[in-house]
């Protein structure tokens, strides 16, 4: 089981890091550790000073495929949630600059949180609303229809380079407004009004 995520496909999130919006999708891995166990609190690693939320759209592939084509990529998914994407902002600031792949930053114990999830039949995953709240108030607020990159087409895209087998994970993006979470913390996510997902920030 594998986890692959998509950077910078929302462009007002590229835009807030200074970052150029990518002309193909930009992927990068978390190893299956990364998971976080949805009955413990996230603990805020020792080495870095700065962990960011980013929430997101993770789709679940259901069946083998390579070389998907886009109109064939709906047959390889049927659930989703929404999950946040852990950031060491800090850390990966000091990797770019330096030319380094962002794995320290992006791929530590418990930096992928999954949410409850959610049956693709009952919603439109090309116009899906979906919030986050840190301490009931809402920091980041989307939709798919914003996407630089739509699902079907990453699905082509990761195919290209990578066997997608029954189980890995696909988180597609986030929107703008990410931000430090802080000891003490709590995090809610909602999709289309559902709450699917909880964190404790410790």
């Amino acid at each position: 089981m594998k986890i692959i995520c998509i950077g910078r496909n929302y462009v007002a999130h590229v835009k807030e890091l200074g970052n150029e919006i990518p002309k193909e999708p930009v992927l990068f891995m978390k190893p299956d550790s990364a998971i976080f166990r949805q009955r413990d609190a996230f603990y805020i690693p020792d080495w870095t000073n700065e962990v960011h939320y980013e929430a997101e759209i993770v789709i679940k592939i259901n069946r083998l495929g390579k070389n998907i084509e886009e109109k064939f990529a709906p047959k390889y998914y049927s659930q989703f949630t929404l999950g946040i994407d852990f950031t060491a902002r800090d850390i990966q600031k000091n990797l770019k600059a330096l030319g380094l792949p962002w794995e320290k930053s992006k791929a530590f114990d418990q930096s992928a949180v999954l949410g409850e999830y959610l049956n693709v039949n009952d919603y439109s995953l090309d116009n899906l609303n979906f919030e986050l709240k840190i301490n009931g108030r809402v920091v980041q607020s989307g939709n798919t229809k914003s996407m630089i990159y739509t699902i079907p087409q990453i699905i082509n895209h990761c195919s290209e380079f990578f066997t997608l087998k029954i189980g890995d994970l696909i988180f597609t993006g986030t929107p703008e407004g990410v931000g430090k979470v802080n000891a003490g913390d709590e995090l809610e996510g909602f999709i289309e009004g559902k709450k699917i997902l909880h964190v404790k920030i410790r």
